[in-house]
């Protein structure tokens, strides 16, 4: 079945978890829509440089949750502080928990949790720099490569990239977790 998947992002993010997970979802077939706080396009942070420009599908003011099956949100350090700054982008992560579609994050990627107030009880992971804010937030933060609860998906890092990828596939799958 055709899944169509949101991949939230705005300029600074981490060019590998975009990029990556936005094509393993389009070799299943499925439409990875990037959703952006503005139209036109984003800038990609790689290796402690700005890097590609990705082209904006369409904004979050546009952006509809309830047309897609689940969301992605990848890291770098600029890109998740500059979206959880913005109400319409919190607001949109947590209709996916409203909703109980599969959320994937990865490195820095998860700090717009804290913001959605969404992480109370539930297990992750991320780089280890926001540890302790997802702690304090109320997570059970583990080291692992992934960790997946009831539909959220998190890694820690590009590295974690071929694993991720398979369980955010997998997730979406399985469709609406019951949390």
């Amino acid at each position: 079945m055709k899944k169509k998947v949101a991949i939230l992002a705005t300029d600074g993010f981490e060019e590998s978890e975009l990029k990556s997970p936005k094509e393993y979802l389009e070799e299943q077939g499925w439409t990875a829509d990037i959703v952006s706080l503005n139209p036109g396009k984003i800038k990609a942070w790689n290796d402690g440089n700005w890097s590609n420009e990705y082209e904006v599908t369409t904004t979050v003011n546009e952006a509809n949750p309830n047309d897609y099956d689940a969301l992605v949100l990848p890291g770098g350090v600029i890109n998740p502080d500059l979206l959880r700054r913005e109400e319409k982008a919190v607001n949109f992560v947590k209709a996916f928990f409203q909703a109980k579609k599969p959320v994937a994050a990865i490195c820095h990627g998860p700090q717009i949790l804290v913001d959605a107030d969404v992480l109370k009880g539930r297990k992750i992971t991320s780089f280890i720099s926001v540890k302790n804010d997802l702690k304090n937030a109320g997570a059970l933060w583990e080291d692992s490569e992934v960790v997946v609860d009831n539909g959220l998906v998190t890694s820690r890092n590009p590295n974690d990239l071929p694993a991720f990828n398979k369980k955010m596939v997998e997730e979406i799958k399985e469709g609406v977790h019951n949390r």
